[in-house]
């Protein structure tokens, strides 16, 4: 098996593992690390070979764009107070942490690349999280909570992280210098995202075709990333800033196919870089064992010691911070979302898992120094790294679903269904307003207008059907199923029309491209 085919099984993998984690009520990125685990135990199967320096360009970029479209900038903006005790002061925290017990148990070790661990080790991977947080129904403060300390923390520690490494290829450490470093590439950062934002949502106004679109937002993530680290920025808050910048500038609320396909794409990306990651996490396995030179059990204790440590700060620091987010939390603080009681504040504790970005981070690590000589202590910084990430990945996100349910966190779907039937109640009202406006400009038919007045009406009653009361609800459901049967037959003869057209595709003479256009017009006809 070569290099090709092992990325081929790997997509599979990635397309498998989401149907097969849903019967099985386990996280599709948990299952690809244990499907990559196996893998690399086969003796066919090669070594991974990817250049370090290629690794988080590549991955990172359409992992954060995509988490990036589940959230909005009024959730970063309201959660600012939990966010920044996570994301920015846990991080801090953990790298200290790690690197005091790294250098107290692993001989040799310079304080320098004992902090590169710490960083590439402190950052919970949002796609994990959102990933596993996501499937168990967990109510969505949490959820939004998890994605934004997961997508803020890595700007962190990635900024820790390259002082850390070169302070260790260079001979010299500074606090000071890490601290002016982290806020220079933050300004950085949030400079090259609002410019390419802006510069992105222009040309989406001027290529206004959806396919044209979607393909631009494919490379946008990767050029702000770039863009950034040239510029010595944070490559990851600039996709970040640039992405949450295009989603509170998308202005064509009837931009129906742009909205669907950019989506539906999004989803595709999301799906098969995850599953690759995870996968490639596992099959990594293999390279750092062979770096072992039979110390596997010495070293097995450290990380042990490390994993220690990590969890346990990680619950520590959670305690309090979020007893200190409650007593600052006020009424005014309508929108800030916050663990409302000790069992949220230990699944957050236990949702915790490192992955993707401490992956790309420890395989990134230079091999050599500036004198020429091995970067100090990188075999063992490479292994202690994995023990992290196999520990907290595969048997938190295990066990994770049975702590929910042993806990009974849910979900609050009162509160959720109130949002969806005040939003119904504004899209049925702004129908009516609008019916109200044509009318007052147009002579329409009675008959038409009645019926208008119905399809108005109905526009909140589908999304909410507790908007009426029994007796309209049931002449409304009475219309719903009039409806739906007149759906069932328009598809069946949309469908003929279709296969009819699809057919000619093969007949002498025919032009393909005139086949598909047509064949485009029925599908949009359809979809809409």
């Amino acid at each position: 098996m070569d290099q090709l085919a092992l990325l081929l099984v790997l997509l599979l993998g990635a397309v498998v593992t989401v149907p097969l984690g849903e019967r099985l009520s386990l996280p599709a990125p948990v299952l690809m690390t244990l499907a990559g685990i196996v893998l690399a135990l086969l003796p066919f199967v090669p070594n991974v070979e990817i250049p370090p320096e290629f690794i988080l360009p590549l991955v990172l970029p359409p992992l954060l764009y995509a988490t990036v479209q589940r959230t909005s900038w009024r959730q970063f903006t309201a959660n600012k107070r939990p966010i920044f005790l996570l994301a920015v002061a846990l991080v801090f925290v953990t790298t200290a942490a790690v690197a005091a017990v790294a250098s107290a148990v692993v001989p040799g070790l310079p304080i320098a690349a004992a902090v590169a661990l710490g960083a590439l080790v402190a950052p919970p991977d949002p796609v994990a999280a959102t990933a596993v947080a996501g499937s168990l129904g967990l109510p969505r403060r949490l959820v939004s909570i998890l994605e934004g300390e997961g997508l803020f923390n890595d700007v962190t520690a990635i900024v820790l992280y390259h002082v850390a490494i070169g302070a260790a290829v260079g001979g010299t450490f500074s606090w000071g210098r890490a601290a002016g470093e982290l806020v220079l590439s933050a300004v950085v950062a949030v400079v090259v995202g609002l410019a390419l934002g802006w510069l992105s949502n222009r040309l989406m106004e001027l290529l206004g075709d959806a396919t044209l679109q979607t393909g631009l937002t494919l490379l946008v993530p990767f050029v702000s990333y770039v863009l950034a680290e040239e510029l010595h920025g944070s490559g990851v808050l600039a996709v970040l800033v640039t992405a949450l910048f295009l989603a509170e500038h998308a202005t064509d609320a009837d931009d129906v196919m742009g909205r669907i396909a950019g989506r539906t794409f999004w989803e595709i990306v999301d799906t098969l870089v995850t599953g690759v990651a995870f996968g490639l996490i596992g099959l990594e396995l293999h390279n750092v064992f062979g770096t072992s030179d039979g110390r596997e059990l010495r070293m097995l204790g450290w990380g042990a010691a490390i994993v220690a440590c990590v969890v346990g700060v990680r619950l520590l620091w959670l305690l309090p911070a979020t007893w200190l987010a409650k007593r600052l939390h006020t009424r005014r603080d309508y929108d800030e979302e916050i663990p409302m009681s000790w069992r949220e504040t230990v699944v957050m504790w236990w949702a915790g898992m490192r992955g993707v970005a401490s992956v790309a981070l420890a395989l990134a690590i230079p091999l050599r120094t500036e004198d020429g000589s091995p970067f100090p202590g990188r075999d063992e910084i490479v292994f202690i790294a994995f023990c992290v990430i196999m520990a907290t990945l595969v048997l938190q996100g295990l066990t994770l679903p049975w702590l929910v349910r042993r806990l009974g966190v849910r979900a609050d779907t009162d509160a959720e269904r109130d949002l969806e039937r005040k939003l119904a109640l504004r899209a049925a009202g702004a129908a009516k307003r609008r019916l109200k406006e044509i009318q007052e400009v147009e002579d329409l038919p009675d008959e038409l207008q009645e019926r208008l007045h119905r399809v108005a009406f109905d526009v909140g009653v589908r999304i909410s059907p507790d908007l009426v009361d029994e007796e309209r609800r049931s002449a409304s459901a009475k219309r719903a199923e009039r409806f739906k049967v007149m759906q069932r037959v328009q598809r069946e003869l949309m469908s003929a029309a279709r296969h009819e057209v699809l057919a000619a595709r093969s007949e002498p003479g025919a032009d393909p491209e005139v086949v598909d256009r047509v064949l485009r017009h029925l599908d949009v006809r359809s979809l809409r």
